[in-house]
C-alpha cells in the first residue's frame, strides 16, 4: 500500500513552479517494491569503460577525509543525521538513509552505517590481501560487492549509495591499469576531476554519475530496504538483491595518480552545480602544489563543500535566493561529502593493512560484475582527451548540470544515447 506522503508529492518540476522563492524542506520518502522493480530497466547501467592510456606500472590507492553536517535548521527541530561515510586506502561510500523511515519507530542511519561497514570489511580484504593490491583475492567487482555487505547486515532501515572501489588487478597489455569501479544506487553522486594538461593546469570534470530518482521526483531515490509490514507489506528482500543487481548504475574509470574524487549525498549535487564543486576544488587544491595532499586539506575542501550546500539555502543582501541544480535556494538537508585524492601505494600502507585482511570465501576471478573486458582495440581507439598530461585542449567531460546556466539550454540542445543494457561499452 502506498504512503500517504507519497500521493502527496508533486512533481519536480511543478513543485518549482509554484513556489519558486521558497527552500525545498522535503524529506525522502520509502519507495515501495512494487514501484522499484518497475523502474529498475531505465535506472540500469552497465560497465561503462571510460578506458585510458596507461601511464605508470605502480599500484594506487586513496587518501581521503570526509566531512558531514544536518542543516541548521532540521537540527534544531531535533533532526538525527541518517548519512553514513566509507573512507578506506580501497574503497569510498556514501549512504543516506532515508528519513521518512523514522515515522515509523526505525533509526534511519542504522542501515546505512551497517552496510558500510561491511563494505569496507569485505573490500578491502578482497583488494589488499596479505597486503598485496595487485593480487586480489576472489574481488569479482562492486555488484556481488555491494549484494554481500547488504546480505551481512540485519538492521531495517531504506538508503541510498554509492560506492568508488579502486581495483589494481587489471591489466592493459600486460600492464597494470589501475581502474576505479563506481556504483550508485539512487541519488548520491560522484565526480572525478583531473589536471588534464599536467600538475601546472586545472582540475577538470571527467566523469559524474547520475542520480536515479523514480518517476523524476526528488523525494523518491531508488534506494537499498529491508522493510517490515508497518512500511510495505509487500516487500521481500528479494527485491534488494534485484535492485543492486538490475537497477544499479556501474562504470568503469579509468584512474591516475593526482585525481581527484568527489562523492557527495543529494545535498550536495541539488545545490551545487559540477562547476561549483570544481571551482572549490580548485581554490583549495590549487595547480602546481606537491603530491600527495595532507589528508586534513582533504577534510577542510570536504567541509567547505557542506558549507557551500548549506549556503545556497541562505537569502542574500539582496533578498534573492542563490541558484541551485534542484532550484532557487537548494535544499535543507543533511549533508555529507568524501573528499579523496589518487595516490601510490607505498610499503607503509601494506604494514598498516596486511594484517586487516579476512577471510571471505568467493570465486576468484576478475571481472566488473557482470564478466565484461576491455578490449584492447577498443582502447587504441579511444579518445585520447581525458589523459591528464598532454590531451587535447578540447577534452574533458561534459555534463548537463555543469554551468550554472545549463539547465536553461538543456532542453534544446541535450540529446540522449541508447545504451545497452546488459553489455559493456568504451566511451
Amino acid at each position: 500500500r502506498p504512503l500517504p506522503a507519497q500521493a502527496a508529492c508533486p512533481p519536480r518540476g511543478r513543485a518549482l513552479r509554484e513556489k519558486p522563492p521558497a527552500m525545498l524542506k522535503s524529506p525522502t520518502f520509502f519507495v515501495g517494491a512494487d514501484r522499484q522493480r518497475k523502474n529498475l530497466q531505465e535506472f540500469q547501467r552497465r560497465e561503462q569503460q571510460l578506458a585510458e592510456a596507461y601511464l605508470k606500472n605502480k599500484p594506487l590507492c586513496f587518501s581521503s577525509r570526509g566531512y558531514q553536517k544536518t542543516h541548521p535548521t532540521k537540527a534544531r527541530k531535533g533532526h538525527r543525521d541518517a548519512d553514513a561515510r566509507l573512507e578506506a586506502p580501497m574503497i569510498l561510500g556514501v549512504a543516506d538513509g532515508v528519513s521518512q523511515i523514522e515515522d515509523f519507530g526505525i533509526d534511519a542511519s542504522e542501515l546505512p552505517n551497517e552496510l558500510l561497514k561491511y563494505c569496507e570489511d569485505i573490500g578491502m580484504s578482497q583488494l589488499v590481501p596479505e597486503g598485496n593490491p595487485e593480487a586480489p583475492s576472489g574481488y569479482r567487482g562492486p555488484i556481488p560487492l555491494v549484494r554481500e555487505a547488504f546480505e551481512c547486515t540485519e538492521s531495517l532501515g531504506s538508503t541510498t549509495l554509492v560506492l568508488a572501489v579502486l581495483d589494481n588487478s587489471t591489466r592493459i597489455h600486460g600492464k597494470l591499469h589501475p581502474m576505479i569501479a563506481v556504483i550508485s544506487i539512487g541519488d548520491c553522486e560522484l565526480l572525478i576531476l583531473r589536471r588534464l594538461h599536467g600538475r601546472s593546469s586545472q582540475l577538470t570534470p571527467v566523469f559524474h554519475t547520475e542520480m536515479q530518482r523514480i518517476d523524476g521526483h526528488v523525494q523518491t531515490p531508488l534506494q537499498l530496504a529491508r522493510v517490515d509490514d508497518r512500511i510495505d507489506p509487500d516487500f521481500h528482500e528479494d527485491i534488494t538483491i534485484e535492485v543492486i543487481e538490475k537497477g544499479s548504475a556501474v562504470h568503469c574509470v579509468s584512474c591516475y595518480e593526482g585525481d581527484i574524487v568527489i562523492m557527495g549525498s543529494d545535498g550536495v549535487f541539488d545545490n551545487l552545480f559540477v562547476d561549483e564543486v570544481a571551482d572549490l576544488c580548485n581554490a583549495v587544491l590549487p595547480a602546481g602544489r606537491q603530491i600527495p595532499t595532507n589528508e586534513a586539506l582533504l577534510g577542510h575542501l570536504a567541509k567547505r563543500i557542506v558549507e557551500a550546500c548549506h549556503f545556497k539555502t541562505e537569502r542574500g543582501p539582496s533578498g534573492q535566493l542563490p541558484d541551485a541544480p534542484i532550484g532557487r535556494g537548494g535544499k535543507m538537508d543533511d549533508t555529507s561529502c568524501v573528499v579523496a585524492e589518487v595516490i601510490e601505494w607505498t610499503e607503509a600502507h601494506s604494514k598498516v593493512w596486511a594484517p586487516r585482511r579476512r577471510q571471505w570465501q568467493w570465486q576468484n576471478f576478475m571481472t566488473c560484475g557482470t564478466h565484461c573486458v576491455v578490449d584492447d582495440d577498443d582502447l587504441e581507439d579511444y579518445d585520447g582527451g581525458m589523459r591528464p598530461h598532454g590531451g587535447s585542449s578540447a577534452g574533458g567531460y561534459k555534463n548537463p548540470r555543469v554551468g550554472r546556466e545549463s539547465k536553461l539550454l538543456a532542453s534544446s540542445s541535450q540529446g540522449e544515447e541508447e545504451e545497452d543494457e546488459s553489455g559493456c561499452c568504451v566511451a
